[in-house]
């Protein structure tokens, strides 16, 4: 059983930068592909980006492309988001999410383990 546990998140300024954390207890992240998620409030949770096997190839949504990051640590067990130049509409719960198999990396119900996600603020 993978447990996942975010954290990272916080208070920021539009413009400024934070670094959610998400280490993955239970199984090892080249066994999984990574992806983040995150719910606004009033709001479905929508996929952000995620990383494949062997941690080769990466996507994002548009609306983060150029402005976030996703890496990992494997000696860590843990996978990082860099978020940069924030704006107002990233307010979100984020959370990190591994699955086993994948055909469809933007669809969280094909995620098998969650973490219990990390709040990010972003003020104007």
């Amino acid at each position: 059983q993978v447990q996942l546990v975010e954290s990272g998140g916080g208070l920021v300024q539009a413009g400024g930068s934070l670094r959610l954390s998400c280490v993955a207890s239970g199984g090892t992240l080249s066994s999984y592909v990574m992806g983040w998620f995150r719910q606004a409030p009033g709001k479905e949770r929508e996929f952000v980006g995620v990383k494949s096997w062997g941690g080769i190839s990466t996507y994002y949504r548009d609306s983060v492309k150029g402005r976030f990051t996703i890496s990992r640590d494997t000696a860590k067990n843990t996978v990082y988001l860099q978020m940069n130049s924030l704006k107002p509409e990233d307010t979100a719960v984020y959370y990190c999410a591994a699955a086993s198999k994948l055909r469809d990396y933007m669809n969280e119900y094909e995620y098998d383990y969650w973490g219990q996600g990390t709040q990010v603020t972003v003020s104007s």
